[in-house]
């Protein structure tokens, strides 16, 4: 997001390479774990996964540390870390928290919206209806993300970012794996009627219409994920 505000001294890029592999790593497996290719209940064995992914142990093991974190994994020290199971808990509060952090999005983005950040809304919009058509659930996750990454990007707060990155694959995983049909769960005329109260400037009906998206998602996780 956005250009760096300072440069990182020379002598901190050996730091910062490592910090990019890291973060590579842990972009990689939250995929797999987000799209199923690494079930729940599967062990993670840091040697193996850093074998294929071509990296030493260390990124992977801080990697599985911050997927801990968010509790997409489980680590059992001095004995294994396994993916996790979808747990309703964990999916209510990580709903709470992203919804909360898209309403803090249109309020500091919408102000500061250009012609072109309309026009990359609504071509997203686009895709995602293609998608939709298409029965292409990926495509359509992918295209849904990107109408809202506009506003995230805006607003260029990267604590807002953070945060997003962190909670919203807790999400997605139990979208995919549990919930309906996407088209059940959004549609092209939501989308619409955000960016339309975007370009018009009308902040308090693009955050009620986003808090409904989310607001919807909420009572799919309250069906579909109850609480034992």
């Amino acid at each position: 997001m956005g250009s760096a505000i300072y440069r990182v001294p020379r002598s901190s890029d050996a730091t910062v390479s490592r910090a990019l592999l890291r973060d590579a790593v842990y972009a990689q497996l939250c995929l797999e774990i987000v799209d199923g290719r690494l079930r729940p209940g599967e062990q993670l064995h840091d040697g193996e996964l850093a074998t294929r992914l071509g990296m030493s142990r260390t990124p992977v093991r801080e990697a599985l540390l911050r997927l801990g974190q968010i509790g997409l994994v489980i680590a059992i020290p001095g004995r294994r870390t396994v993916v996790a199971e979808i747990e309703p808990r964990r999916v209510h509060d990580a709903q709470e928290v992203v919804a909360a952090m898209h309403e803090l999005a249109i309020r500091i983005a919408v102000p500061q919206l250009r012609a072109d950040d309309i026009a990359a809304m609504r071509e997203a919009n686009r895709r995602f209806s293609d998608a939709l058509a298409a029965g292409d659930e990926d495509a359509a996750l992918q295209a849904d993300d990107e109408v809202h990454a506009v506003l995230v990007q805006v607003a260029g707060n990267e604590a807002l970012a953070t945060i997003l990155d962190q909670y919203t694959p807790v999400l997605r995983r139990a979208e995919r794996q549990h919930f309906a049909s996407l088209s059940g769960r959004r549609s092209v005329a939501d989308h619409a009627r955000l960016i339309d109260a975007c370009e018009q400037g009308d902040v308090e009906g693009a955050v009620h219409t986003s808090n409904e998206l989310w607001a919807s998602l909420g009572r799919l996780i309250d069906l579909d994920l109850p609480d034992p």
